[in-house]
């Protein structure tokens, strides 16, 4: 409970604020509408409550890419989120920070992010709005603080201009820019990849036989976890992870503090999974097959894996041939979307 509350009492009563009037620029608001992938959930995000302009979703781009949103103006969102890599830390078995700060979680990609409704490996976001709190706050990330990078974000004419025409009451403030970086999130939507264009029956796109195998193996002993189109169904669960001792990592229960969710973390997408390595939420594996073995054989019982990893002989894992194996593999790599992973709309300036 302690991690989600801190998050919710940041935004809910430090909405820090600064402002100086040098400019008559006004918000003149250009909508941004988001062609919904028909194959894809209704979006959980309230556009309501923060519509998209043009000017709302460059902020919050520029926020993306701006290392002054941490302590030593150097390390911006994308420094641990690299777009080639769905944007994840490509290499990176745990993310780090300011001065050599090293974490104790893998970066997870950012995608789709408007249809989750919690977030982070262990859902201590609450809200979209929230997320970046937690790595801007974290001392082994970006190091910084909420009216800290609001002094320095209205120090810049830049910034005091873009604020104002991306928000009606035009102020710099930790509330506007939180929104503002989820308008650009909410934008990073990964829906064009082989799969996809196979299953909208577009362009002629069709799966070759290997590819038809891996995705019949998937459909009956992984989408159980890895359900709808956004391959994930947002739950946490114990897989089995034997515990790594420098680490040991809670999972949910650091968040509700509740014994059932003891090395309980969120069942990630697996889209663009090809090139998002490394695996689970320390990093362990590096490749696919790593991943597949371990399911297959490298299960092991600490007291709360989840049952659904139950073997009919008692024994817990996957139970996966050489050629089961193969071919998943062949079918995940048809969730790599190249679109999203090029789209200049995401990248850098």
């Amino acid at each position: 409970m302690k991690t989600k509350f801190s998050v919710l009492v940041i935004l809910g009563t430090l909405v820090f604020s600064c402002s100086k009037s040098d400019s008559t620029e006004t918000y003149v608001p250009v909508p941004v509408v988001v062609e919904m992938p028909s194959n894809f959930p209704d979006m959980a995000y309230n556009l309501d409550n923060n519509p998209l302009t043009e000017a709302g979703v460059e902020l919050g781009k520029r926020l993306f890419y701006e290392g002054k949103l941490s302590a030593n103006d150097a390390i911006p969102c994308a420094f641990c989120h690299e777009q080639a890599f769905a944007f994840t830390h490509h290499g990176h078995t745990l993310s780090h920070g300011v001065n050599g700060g090293i974490g104790f979680r893998n970066a997870q990609p950012i995608q789709n992010l408007a249809f989750q409704n919690e977030f982070m490996w262990d859902g201590a976001a609450s809200h979209l709005d929230l997320q970046p709190i937690i790595p801007l706050t974290s001392e082994l990330e970006m190091g910084e603080t909420l009216s800290n990078v609001v002094e320095k974000l209205n120090a810049e004419p830049y910034y005091r201009q873009q604020f104002r025409k991306a928000f009606q009451d035009g102020e710099v403030n930790s509330a506007n820019m939180l929104k503002a970086l989820s308008q650009f999130m909410i934008t990073m939507i990964s829906s064009n990849s082989k799969y996809d264009k196979y299953i909208r029956n577009e362009d002629g796109v069709t799966l070759s036989q290997i590819e038809q195998d891996g995705r019949a193996t998937f459909q009956n002993k992984c989408a159980s976890c890895h359900a709808t189109d956004l391959f994930t169904d947002q739950t946490y669960r114990n897989n089995g992870l034997p515990v790594n001792p420098q680490l040991n990592d809670l999972g949910r229960f650091n968040v509700l503090e509740n014994p059932d969710d003891l090395y309980k973390f969120k069942v990630p997408s697996l889209r663009n999974v090809e090139v998002s390595f490394p695996y689970m939420h320390d990093g362990r594996f590096s490749t696919l097959e790593a991943v597949l073995n371990f399911y297959d054989s490298g299960m092991v019982d600490n007291g709360n894996v989840d049952p659904i990893f139950q073997r009919d002989d008692g024994t817990l894992g996957i139970s996966l041939n050489t050629y089961e194996k193969e071919s998943l593999i062949a079918f995940l790599k048809t969730l790599t979307d190249n679109e999203f992973l090029n789209d200049e709309r995401f990248s850098e300036y």
